[in-house]
C-alpha cells in the first residue's frame, strides 16, 4: 500500500521502490521508526545509524541498506535529522492516513485487539468486528455494533474498509480469508493459526503468538 504525495524536500527515489522492498525491510523500518520516536520525545535533534542500529538491534550497515532503498536521508559524518527522518519514514509506512479496519472475530483475542490504543494512535481505526456467532451480534464493543460476519461483503462495498484483522479459530480461517478476498480487501492481518491461500494482489502478514512463545521456550531450554 502506497501513501500519497512526498513530504516537501522528500529526495526518495521513485515509488516504484516500494515494490523493491522485502517484508523484512518494512519491518525493520517499522523499529526504527518507534526509535525516531523515542528520539523525538527525548528531544534528540539528531541521530546516527550506530545509534539506530544499535537500538533496533541490527547492524549500522543493514540501517543505511535499507534507508537508501527509499532516498538519501541523511550526510555522512551528520547522521539524521531525527524528526525529518520520523516524519519520512512514517510516510514511507503510510503512517498518518486514516485506515479503516474491520475485525472479523469477536472472541477474547478480538476483544483485545479491538481495546489496543496503539492502532488508532498509527492511523488504524477499527471500524467493523464481525463475527458468527448470533449471541455475540448487535453487542456494543464502545460506538461499534458487532455484526453477522455475512455482512462483510456490504461493508467493504465503496473501499469502506482497507485492512481485515483476522482473529477467528484456526478451522474458520481459511473460509474467513476468502470472504474477505471476495470483498476485495486486499490487506489481512492474521493471527489465526496457518497460512492463508489468497491471491498475490492481497496481501498476508501473519502473527502467531505459539510460534513467538516457542522461540521462547527453545531460547530458555539452551
Amino acid at each position: 500500500m502506497r501513501g500519497a504525495g512526498a513530504p516537501a524536500g522528500d529526495k526518495r527515489r521513485p515509488e516504484l521502490s516500494m515494490d523493491r522492498a522485502s517484508v523484512a525491510t518494512i519491518t525493520r523500518l517499522s523499529s526504527y521508526y518507534r526509535v525516531l520516536v523515542e528520539s523525538e520525545r527525548d528531544r534528540q535533534q539528531t541521530i546516527s545509524s550506530k545509534v539506530l542500529a544499535e537500538r533496533s538491534g541490527v547492524s549500522s550497515a543493514q540501517v543505511r541498506k535499507d534507508l537508501s532503498i527509499f532516498g538519501n536521508f541523511g550526510r555522512r559524518g551528520l547522521g539524521y535529522n531525527a524528526l525529518q527522518l520520523r516524519e519520512q519514514v512514517g510516510h514511507i509506512l503510510g503512517l498518518g492516513r486514516h485506515w479503516r479496519v474491520a475485525l472479523v472475530g469477536a472472541g477474547n483475542l478480538g476483544r483485545a485487539l479491538f481495546a489496543y490504543k496503539g492502532f488508532r494512535k498509527q492511523g488504524f481505526h477499527v471500524e467493523h468486528v464481525f463475527d458468527v456467532d448470533p449471541a455475540k451480534t448487535d453487542e456494543l464493543w464502545g460506538d461499534v455494533r458487532i455484526r453477522p460476519v455475512s455482512e462483510l461483503r456490504a461493508a467493504a462495498a465503496g473501499n469502506r474498509i482497507d485492512i481485515v484483522i483476522l482473529a477467528v479459530p484456526a478451522d474458520a480461517g481459511q473460509k474467513v480469508a476468502n470472504m474477505v478476498v471476495d470483498a476485495g480487501v486486499r490487506a489481512i492481518l492474521n493471527f489465526t493459526p496457518g497460512q492463508l491461500a489468497v491471491p498475490a494482489a492481497v496481501a498476508v502478514r501473519y502473527v502467531d503468538l505459539s510460534i513467538a512463545i516457542e522461540s521462547l521456550s527453545y531460547t530458555l531450554t539452551k
